[in-house]
């Protein structure tokens, strides 16, 4: 078996589902990727049995075939070679496998693509496209909240909500919470399902801009075809908490200040909090907003005052100033809105200036200060 192709193209199209290769997998075929020649046609997989990506890359070939390459040497060959057409010469019997270049040539030994696992189907219960844009920006704002508990399996996903009108992203570590909604996705049927976050964060690094997206549901996996790349990865079976009920409806006091001066601020004031608790106080009264840090085991402290707009009564409240960090990063508004109801109570940021078909609120749960005695 043998085949030319470009070392550029099949270096971007490998490492853009390299991704998914596990250093250790379960079982040792996975650290392959397994190539299969149609004539003009490279079809590549990478698969960790739960999420697979399959890539299509054209080549130079009258051949078919199939052979697992290890992936990680494959790669790190393709990453030394400078831009140049290569040859792939393949014994079907052995897997031997000879890679011809302008600056020299390599042997590595394959495997029979027979033991790699058969690729899932998924029976498209359901179908909906999406601009690779708006799928972007829905992880973007949501899978950096889900949790890293394997014990709560359903939290360490995002959930969707299709419905006719709008799609509704929902993730949570039961310390914030993050609902992204957009108006320009919709489906026929109403359906929801969890999306694993490995899935999405491999999503996330390898979509295009600007091209549609398609993707297909059935009851237990999920399939996202953009370009010349196609993903499946296996849904969580498990039930999503009752995220509506968690987000309080009346908060009477609402403080609106820039994104940007809050952040770097509490960049700044992150410094000096406790290492573990990222503990950080906030202390509002009319139009003023003073951000407080102490760390007792070093007796570090610090504290800025920011000018802000205030409608409210005059409180403290704590927060773990890492999540609040990171959930302001990943606004885009130069205006937000923190409204709170009572220091026990958690707090909604909403950006004040929204972006066309999204609505983002992010919930963050307070932290005990020992002045609530």
């Amino acid at each position: 078996m043998k085949f030319i192709v470009s070392s550029h193209v099949l270096l971007k199209q490998l490492a853009a589902i390299n991704g998914v290769v596990a250093t250790n997998p379960i079982v040792p075929i996975l650290e392959n990727f397994l190539f299969r020649l149609d004539e003009n046609k490279l079809i590549v997989t990478a698969s960790d049995l739960q999420t697979t990506m399959i890539t299509e890359i054209a080549v130079e070939s009258s051949e078919s075939g199939g052979i697992a390459i290890p992936a990680k040497l494959l790669l790190d060959t393709l990453r030394g070679l400078p831009e140049q057409p290569i040859t792939f010469n393949i014994d079907t019997e052995t897997f031997g496998t000879e890679i011809l270049t302008d600056n020299g040539r390599y042997k590595l030994s394959g495997e029979n693509p027979i033991d790699f696992p058969k690729i899932p189907t998924v029976n498209k219960n359901l179908a909906v496209e999406i601009s690779s844009d708006a799928l972007q920006s829905a992880i973007n704002n949501t899978v950096f909240a889900t949790s890293t508990d394997d014990l709560r399996p359903a939290m360490t996903g995002v959930f969707l909500q299709l419905g006719s009108d709008s799609a509704t992203f929902v993730a949570t570590d039961g310390h914030r919470l993050i609902r992204y909604r957009r108006t320009d996705i919709n489906s026929s049927i109403e359906s929801s399902m969890i999306i694993p976050r490995k899935a999405l964060n491999l999503m996330k690094s390898s979509l295009p801009e600007g091209v549609p997206v398609r993707a297909e549901f059935s009851q237990s996996n999920a399939s996202f075809s953009f370009g010349n790349t196609q993903m499946i990865c296996r849904l969580i079976d498990e039930r999503f908490p009752d995220y509506e009920n968690a987000i309080p409806t009346n908060n009477p006091n609402v403080l609106t200040i820039g994104r940007s001066d809050l952040l770097n601020s509490l960049k700044r004031i992150m410094i000096y909090a406790n290492r573990t608790t990222h503990q950080i106080r906030l202390s509002l009264k009319a139009n003023q907003l003073t951000i407080s840090a102490e760390d007792l085991d070093y007796s570090n402290e610090a504290n800025e005052k920011l000018l802000c707009d205030y409608d409210g009564d005059s409180m403290e409240i704590g927060f773990n100033g890492k999540f609040l960090a990171e959930m302001l990063s990943n606004l885009q508004a130069k205006m937000i809105s923190l409204e709170l109801s009572a220091p026990n109570r958690a707090g909604l940021i909403i950006p004040a200036d929204k972006e066309e078909n999204e609505d983002i609120l992010m919930l963050v749960m307070p932290v005990m200060l020992n002045t609530y005695a």
